[in-house]
């Protein structure tokens, strides 16, 4: 079966897969640079409180889920409301369901906020992709997926080439040591045990599922709406009362906000259309890009040999895993030349 393709012109056509990935690399990016800068900056008033950033992206991420719905599944904003009704409201079971990956999600997301406010970004960026590694090994477990041997090893040189891609160089910032804890330590690995399961987990849900993306999204978004407002009552229940739900807000936090609910709206096009793994190797490529942005444009990187090395060993490790079995390799070569 052919994978879908988006058209971009007459004769030029992009598989969705590719340009679901290439979108989350540079979310997955911007993301990492932007909530690190709004962590140790805060606004005007003071800092955001990540727990209304994280319950307010589930509410966005669910007002997109219906915008595309009006637009590609329902002939009126009645049809579109009757979908709603008829997959969501009167399907609990499947609220339930969904209900462990929204769980999941919620706290990782606000666990992520709490690492960039305690870690410096090289130390949350190497940890976090720990959860390359509890993807494969849940995807193992859970869809029954068999790894090559090649990509195993592919995994393997993946995570050290990312470590190597984040280690400081000798000019790095002597603050980095004071950044790190204990606490934001386990809270990056937290949330990589959360982020390969809940992933893994919905991309069996989404694989084995008759009803669209968008409806799962939808889903999904609910039970982390929920979730994300039990969050905001027990973590920050006194500050909200004090100060507001939107105390500390400027425009760079509506901007992780944006960039919060469509990142999980791409990981879950990712999903349906790829798979797990593949989204954690567009991820790490994203550190590359990170690396390659404060060298160019922040001015406070000085690649090191340890830079190149682990750049080169990312893109090995990309290539590596796409290769194809030798035997699909025949076939191919087999079709072509027939």
């Amino acid at each position: 079966m052919n994978d879908p393709v988006i058209r971009v012109g007459p004769a030029i056509t992009i598989p969705l897969k590719y340009l679901s990935l290439g979108i989350l690399v540079v979310q997955t990016t911007t993301i990492v640079l932007i909530m690190r800068y709004s962590r140790l900056s805060g606004g005007s008033d003071g800092l955001y409180l990540a727990s209304t950033a994280v319950f307010l992206s589930e509410i966005l991420k669910m007002i997109v889920c219906l915008i595309v719905i009006r637009r590609v599944e329902a002939e009126s904003l009645a049809h579109m409301w009757r979908l709603v009704k008829d997959e969501v409201v009167c399907k609990p079971k499947e609220l339930v369901k969904l209900s462990v990956p929204a769980i999941l999600y919620t706290v990782q997301n606000n666990l992520l906020f709490l690492a960039l406010s305690l870690l410096d970004a090289a130390t949350y960026q190497v940890t976090y992709q720990l959860k390359i590694l509890t993807t494969a090994v849940f995807s193992v477990l859970l869809l029954g997926k068999s790894l090559r041997y090649q990509q195993w090893m592919a995994l393997v040189m993946l995570m050290i080439g990312v470590a190597f891609v984040q280690m400081p160089s000798s000019s790095g910032s002597d603050t980095a040591g004071k950044a790190f804890s204990v606490v934001g330590f386990v809270a990056v690995l937290c949330a990589c045990c959360s982020s390969g399961f809940s992933g893994v987990y919905f991309e069996k849900i989404l694989k084995g599922s008759k009803q669209s993306l968008w409806i799962r999204n939808i889903q999904l978004a609910f039970g982390g709406i929920v979730f994300g407002l039990v969050g905001v009552f027990m973590n920050d229940y006194q500050a909200v009362v004090e100060n507001g739900f939107f105390q500390g807000y400027n425009n760079l936090t509506w901007v992780i906000v944006c960039l919060q609910a469509c990142g999980g709206l791409v990981i879950g096009v990712v999903v349906k259309y790829a798979d797990n793994i593949l989204k954690g190797f567009a991820t790490s490529a994203s550190l590359v890009l990170s690396a390659l942005i404060s060298f160019y444009a922040l001015k406070d990187l000085e690649p090191s040999v340890y830079f190149l090395t682990g750049a080169a060993l990312v893109v090995i490790a990309t290539l590596l895993y796409s290769l194809p079995p030798a035997t699909e390799k025949m076939k191919i070569n087999g079709g072509a030349n027939a």
